[in-house]
C-alpha cells in the first residue's frame, strides 16, 4: 500500500535539519580555528621559541644559499682548529715522554682533548706514571691510558745490562777523583796519628796516663774526621757527610743505651783516675769489701782481700759508694767489750784501762780510754779500746792480745765474767719455779781469790807485711793496666 505524501514530506525535512544543524556545528569549529591561528603563540616561562626553518624548497633565493655556504665555513674553520689544537697537544705530550726513557715506547694520540696512550713499558709504576704526567698538561681533557707492561725476556734485560754498563763508566771515571780524596784522607789521619804519638804535651797535659792515652784517642778521632770531611768535599759528596753523622747518632744513642752499664763504669773510670781516692797497696772498705788494692782498670777496681781473694768492684760502685781508706792514718784503734759482775765497776773500768795503757804496742797519744757501755743479761759490759800504728803492728795480733791481758788482769783481781742465767719452767707434775729470776749468789772470800793465770810477758804482735808484699807484686803485674800513679795527687793527702 502506497504512503502517503505528507509522510514523505515529513521525513525529507527532518533530513534536512539535521544536514544544517551538522553545517552549523562545522562553521563554529571553523571560526574558532581561525580565531586561534590569528592570536600570536606565546612561550612558555623559561623557553625560547625558536622558529623552524623554512622547509627546502626545489627553488631557492640567492641570499638563502649564501647563508648556508657561511655556516658550513664556520664549521669548517671550527673542526681544523679543533684539529691544530689536538694536533699541538700531541707534540707537547710526546716532546714530554721523548724527554723519560721509560716512555720512548709508548704512543700518543689526540682527539678532542682526550689523550690515548698506547704502548709498553717495563715497569708497572711507568704505567700510572705516565698517566699522571699526561693529565698535568694544560689542555688535556682526560687521559685514555692503554700502556701494558712489557713481559719480553730480552727487552727487559737489555735495560738492565745497559744501565749495569753506564753506571761502570761512571765509576771508572770516578776513579782518579776517588783516588785523591783517599790520598788526602791517608795523609790527614797519619798526620792525626803521628801527633797523637807525641809523648809531649799530652803526658804535660794529663794528670795520669789514662787521661792521657784518652786525650790521644780524641786527637785521633779529631783528625779522622777532618780527614773524611776533605775527602767528601774533593769527591764532591759533602752532602752526604750529615747522612754519615746522623746515621753515627742513631747508632750511638742505640749502643749507649744497650751498653749503659759499661759506659757509666768508663766515665767513672776517668772520674776516678782524675781523683785518685787511693793509691796501690792502701787498705780500704768499699761496698762492704775489705782488702789491698790492687789496680784501677776501666772497667773496675780490684781488690786482694785478706783471705787472698781477688775482689773486682765496678767503678760506678766505687764512684757512688762510701770508701774507707785504712792507710791514710797510720794509727788506728782496736775496741772491744767485756761483761763483768763487780760491785766496783769503777775499779773494773780503771784497771782494763790501766793494763791496756800499759801494753808495749799501744800508743800513749791518743791515750786508751774504757767506759761503761751498757747492761746485759747478768753482766755489766764495759768498752776498752786502744791506738796502734798499724804499719808496725797488726791489728788483729794488738786487739787479741789486750784481751787476753785485761781478761788475766780481771782474773787476777777476783773481777768474775759471769755466764749467762736462763730460768726454765717444767710443766707436767713438776712445781712451778719462781716467776722472778734467781739473783747470782756472791762469791765467797775463797771464790774469790786470785787464780793462776798466763805469764806476764806479752804475745807477738808485729804487724805482717807478707799479704801486703803479694799486693804490691800483683800490682806491678798490673802496671800497664791499672790507671792509679803513686805519683799522681791524691784526693785528700794524709
Amino acid at each position: 500500500m502506497p504512503k502517503p505524501s505528507y509522510l514523505v514530506v515529513s521525513v525529507t525535512a527532518r533530513r534536512l535539519r539535521g544536514l544544517a544543524s551538522l553545517w552549523g556545528v562545522l562553521g563554529v569549529l571553523g571560526v574558532i580555528v581561525l580565531l586561534l591561528s590569528a592570536l600570536p603563540l606565546q612561550p612558555a616561562h623559561g623557553q625560547t621559541t625558536v622558529p623552524a626553518a623554512p622547509a627546502a624548497t626545489p627553488s631557492t633565493s640567492p641570499s638563502s644559499t649564501q647563508t648556508q655556504r657561511d655556516q658550513n665555513a664556520v664549521i669548517e674553520r671550527a673542526t681544523q682548529d679543533r684539529t691544530e689544537e689536538d694536533q699541538a697537544l700531541q707534540a707537547k705530550v710526546r716532546q714530554v715522554f721523548n724527554e723519560i726513557d721509560a716512555f720512548k715506547n709508548v704512543f700518543v694520540t689526540v682527539k678532542g682533548g682526550v689523550v690515548t696512550l698506547k704502548g709498553r713499558v717495563l715497569e708497572l709504576d711507568d704505567v700510572n706514571r705516565a698517566e699522571e704526567l699526561a693529565a698535568k698538561i694544560d689542555g688535556v681533557v682526560t687521559v685514555n691510558n692503554q700502556i701494558d707492561v712489557e713481559t719480553s725476556v730480552e727487552k727487559r734485560i737489555a735495560p738492565a745490562l745497559e744501565r749495569f754498563q753506564n753506571r761502570l763508566s761512571q765509576v771508572l771515571g770516578f776513579l782518579p777523583i776517588a783516588a785523591v780524596g783517599f790520598l788526602a784522607f791517608g795523609v790527614i789521619a797519619t798526620l792525626g796519628f803521628f801527633i797523637a804519638r807525641m809523648k809531649y804535651p799530652w803526658s804535660a797535659m794529663a794528670p795520669n796516663r789514662f787521661v792521657a792515652d784518652l786525650i790521644r784517642q780524641i786527637v785521633r778521632l779529631a783528625f779522622i774526621m777532618l780527614g773524611v770531611v776533605i775527602a767528601l768535599d774533593i769527591m764532591g759528596a759533602t752532602a752526604l757527610l750529615g747522612t754519615i753523622l746522623g746515621a753515627a747518632g742513631i747508632l750511638g744513642l742505640a749502643i749507649g743505651f744497650a751498653v749503659r752499664d759499661t759506659v757509666e763504669n768508663y766515665i767513672a773510670s776517668v772520674l776516678l783516675s782524675f781523683r785518685q781516692p787511693f793509691k796501690p797497696q792502701d787498705v780500704v772498705k768499699i761496698d762492704g769489701y775489705e782488702g789491698f788494692v790492687i789496680a784501677l782498670t776501666s772497667r773496675a777496681t780490684v781488690l786482694l782481700t785478706f783471705d787472698g781473694n781477688h775482689v773486682r768492684i765496678p767503678n760506678a760502685t766505687v764512684f757512688k759508694g762510701i770508701i774507707t781508706n785504712y792507710s791514710k792514718n797510720p794509727e788506728r784503734r782496736f775496741d772491744f767489750e767485756i761483761g763483768v759482775e763487780t760491785d766496783d765497776l769503777k775499779r773494773a773500768v780503771e784497771l782494763g784501762k790501766s793494763v791496756i795503757s800499759n801494753l808495749s804496742f799501744v800508743l800513749k797519744d791518743p791515750a786508751a780510754d774504757a767506759w761503761l757501755n751498757s747492761v746485759g743479761e747478768s753482766s755489766m759490759v764495759i768498752w776498752f779500746g786502744g791506738w796502734i800504728n798499724q804499719t808496725e803492728t797488726s791489728l788483729v795480733k794488738a786487739r787479741a792480745e789486750a784481751i787476753r791481758k785485761v781478761r788475766q788482769a780481771f782474773l787476777a783481781e777476783g773481777i768474775s765474767m759471769p755466764e749467762p742465767i736462763y730460768r726454765l719452767r717444767l710443766d707436767g707434775d713438776a712445781a712451778a719455779l719462781p716467776s722472778t729470776p734467781t739473783k747470782p749468789t756472791k762469791k765467797t772470800a775463797a771464790q774469790t781469790k786470785p787464780v793462776a793465770v798466763d805469764d806476764e810477758q806479752e804475745q807477738d804482735v808485729t804487724a805482717d807485711h807478707t799479704l801486703e808484699q803479694r799486693a804490691k807484686e800483683a800490682s806491678k803485674s798490673n802496671t800497664n793496666e791499672s790507671l792509679l800513679d803513686e805519683a799522681a795527687p791524691q784526693e785528700v793527702t794524709g
